[in-house]
């Protein structure tokens, strides 16, 4: 595994305004930036979009999403359209959505052939509770799946189909920024950054293979991380 870089801010509004800031870099640096969903990138997405309105240099993509319309409130789409695109003066130079209302087979097969072989630069990932990632949930068998793009199924509510990107996909990310807030994740923090990769705990599998990866965690959700 590569090294992997903590760093524990105060609260999850700094955290937001320190990913904020990353991203608001990468849209003036150019390139293929993957987003995620929750409600920690949400409040990124939108002081992002103040910092840096431009993003005509960007191709954006997204880790995983629910099977359902692109305005559907469950949709990680539709939270980075109002939180992100829809707040932007130039928007981004492509937008690369998964097409999860096609049913996630066929979602996930149209999604790896745009995907094709994009040199990703910036990717996103919060973390569940459990350790889970994208849609990546523990002990799942697509965790040892080598293709880019997989149909999957929720581990916690809601129950809807989804499609992710694998891990192998995930690994070959420049850099990955995980986002982790809250004091319910710090037992799965413990794990997935301070102990040995598991398939119990996805977010210990996926480190950059090439690149740099960057765990940023409020002190709530890192309170059981070895001093």
């Amino acid at each position: 595994m590569t090294d992997l870089e903590l760093v524990v801010v105060e609260d999850e509004q700094e955290l937001a305004a320190v990913v904020a800031e990353r991203l608001a870099r990468a849209a003036r640096e150019g390139g293929n930036v993957v987003l995620t969903g929750g409600s920690t990138p949400e409040k990124a997405y939108e002081e992002a979009a103040k910092r840096e309105g431009d993003w005509s240099k960007v191709d954006v993509w997204w880790g995983d999403e629910r099977c359902v319309p692109p305005d559907d409130k469950e949709s990680n789409y539709a939270l980075a359209k109002r939180s992100l695109l829809d707040r932007l003066e130039r928007g981004p130079r492509s937008v690369h959505r998964i097409k999860g209302e096609l049913g996630k087979e066929t979602a996930a097969a149209e999604y790896e052939r745009e995907l094709d072989d994009t040199q990703l630069d910036l990717l996103l990932l919060g973390m569940g509770p459990d350790g889970h990632i994208a849609s990546l949930y523990p002990d799942a068998p697509t965790l040892r799946q080598r293709q880019k793009v997989l149909p999957a199924e929720a581990g916690l509510e809601p129950f809807i189909d989804r499609v992710t990107l694998s891990v192998p996909a995930l690994e070959s990310a420049r850099e990955i920024l995980f986002l982790v807030a809250g004091e319910s994740k710090a037992d799965a923090v413990a794990k997935a950054f301070a102990g040995e990769p598991s398939h119990h705990t996805p977010a210990s599998l996926v480190r950059a293979r090439d690149g740099k990866t960057v765990a940023i965690l409020d002190r709530a959700a890192a309170a059981k991380l070895p001093a």
